[in-house]
């Protein structure tokens, strides 16, 4: 069975000052493993476990001396099933022949014939040859490595953003699906045109924003710095809602639309839908709710009421960690009650803004610390509507296109069985604390006030229709 285990950041440069860079921007998007291959007269790649601060840039040069390479492919990776054993040789690059040196915290493959990196995730149906790997990562590259660019994009549906380096050639292929899934653009740094997951990344390291990559198309980024783009599909935009909600940068922009703004029209609907007037602080669960939180308040004409009480000690998101207990760890050590606040919270009614809620791993830890601080009433809304409902037609859903919220999973929504939804007041009871969810179509209308039309989401994982059916 193929598994998958990747929703990531990448990005393609011409110097390796730029990959690690772009990468360290896009950090938000995994912080299990990173990756780099550098591509000249030769492919050689490293990868290792942890941040991409683990390895020093001084030394990467040491590593892979840039005056033996053109360009340069980079990865930052959170995984989609827990494999703990497994973190460092699931890393990307994935490749194609080469001689590995395996080291306890990375690995260094030299000589390779071929090097991918991907952001997404390809169902194992896809593949039907009988040699087929246990990573759809892996698998994507032996089809290209057997079939040509153009073959990919005609016979894998998707999910992925991905590149690709071929020693037989002297460019970059980097490839988007169709549906547009995930994100992608390209940039121009230097007099050369870069590619990054977020545009956020070229924001901070002096590149210029050029364009969304267009879905259904291949890119080829040559070693001089220019590139070609060849349209192979028309575009049948299914842009995931979740990248918007939580997952990309708070100013990244994805296929022109600021997540920034669209955060701020979620905090407007949930307005709508809860109006809670009777309470005594609203707050929210640093750090990705705030702009929904500020805008939630501001709707209501209740900033009197807004403080901030929560503090991390790390950027970290709990959600990246490699399996339930790494993610709640993570929110443990992570998340505490700023100084000061702990005493004046006796009695008081709370409102606490969240994204989502999917296994009550950070609602869990904040209520401890609420009840601690004897909270008299914890009121949770999220702005995100449930995730890994049933759906109307009977089938679990939950996110098969690379985030890592699996149909089935241990979800909120679901009875202890899995056989069945649980209402809100189920939920709140299953929590200890009261529950609300914004609605499907409230987060329709935020979309569609910011320009996405509801048509061009794909929202499988809270009851839609699977994006490529």
């Amino acid at each position: 069975m193929i598994k998958v285990r990747h929703n990531c950041g990448i990005a393609v440069a011409h110097t390796l000052h730029d990959a690690y860079s772009f990468i360290k921007s896009l950090q938000h998007r995994g912080r299990e493993a990173c990756g780099i291959a550098a591509v000249g007269n030769s492919i050689d790649v490293i990868k290792w476990v942890g941040n991409v601060s683990k390895v020093d840039l001084v030394d990467l040069h040491k590593i892979l001396p840039a005056q033996n390479y053109q360009m340069f492919l980079a990865h930052v990776r959170y995984a989609t099933k827990g494999r703990e054993d497994r973190i460092l040789q699931d890393a990307h690059p994935h490749t194609i022949g080469g001689k590995e040196i395996i080291k306890k915290d990375h690995i260094i493959i030299k000589n390779c014939n071929a090097a991918i990196i991907h952001n997404g995730q390809v169902d194992a149906k896809t593949f039907c040859n009988k040699n087929k790997e246990e990573c759809d990562t892996k698998n994507i590259l032996n089809f290209y490595w057997e079939n040509e660019s153009h073959e990919v994009i005609h016979k894998i549906p998707g999910s992925y953003t991905l590149a690709i380096a071929d020693k037989r050639k002297k460019e970059i292929i980097v490839i988007r699906d169709r549906y547009g899934v995930r994100p992608g653009v390209l940039g121009w740094k230097d007099g050369k045109y870069c590619v990054v997951s977020e545009d956020i990344a070229l924001k901070e390291n002096g590149a210029k924003f050029i364009e969304e990559l267009r879905p259904g198309s291949i890119y080829y980024l040559s070693f001089d710095g220019s590139f070609r783009r060849s349209d192979i599909l028309k575009p049948t935009p299914k842009h995931c809602f979740f990248e918007w909600n939580y997952i990309s940068d708070v100013d990244s922009f994805l296929n022109g639309v600021s997540s920034r703004r669209l955060r701020e029209e979620l905090g407007k609907e949930l307005a709508k839908e809860f109006n809670l007037k009777e309470v005594d602080l609203i707050t929210f669960l640093p750090r990705c709710p705030e702009v929904a939180a500020r805008s939630y308040v501001k709707a209501l004409g209740m900033e009197y009421k807004f403080s901030p009480i929560f503090y991390k000690l790390r950027g970290e998101r709990s959600f990246q960690g490699t399996t339930q207990n790494d993610r709640q760890n993570s929110i443990n050590s992570n998340l505490h009650i700023l100084p000061g606040f702990q005493d004046s919270l006796k009695d008081k009614r709370v409102v606490l803004i969240d994204d989502s809620t999917i296994r009550g791993t950070n609602s869990n830890r904040a209520k401890e610390l609420l009840i601690s601080a004897g909270v008299k009433e914890i009121i949770l809304l999220n702005y995100t509507p449930k995730i890994g409902v049933i759906g109307k037609d009977g089938k679990k859903r939950g996110c098969l296109f690379g985030v890592d919220i699996p149909p089935g999973d241990n979800f909120v929504v679901l009875t202890s069985d899995k056989k069945r939804n649980r209402t809100d007041k189920e939920i709140s009871k299953e929590l200890g604390l009261k529950i609300g969810f914004l609605s499907i179509e409230g987060m329709f209308r935020a979309f569609e006030r910011v320009g996405i039309k509801r048509e061009h989401l794909c929202y499988f994982c809270i009851g839609g229709k699977h994006p490529f059916e």
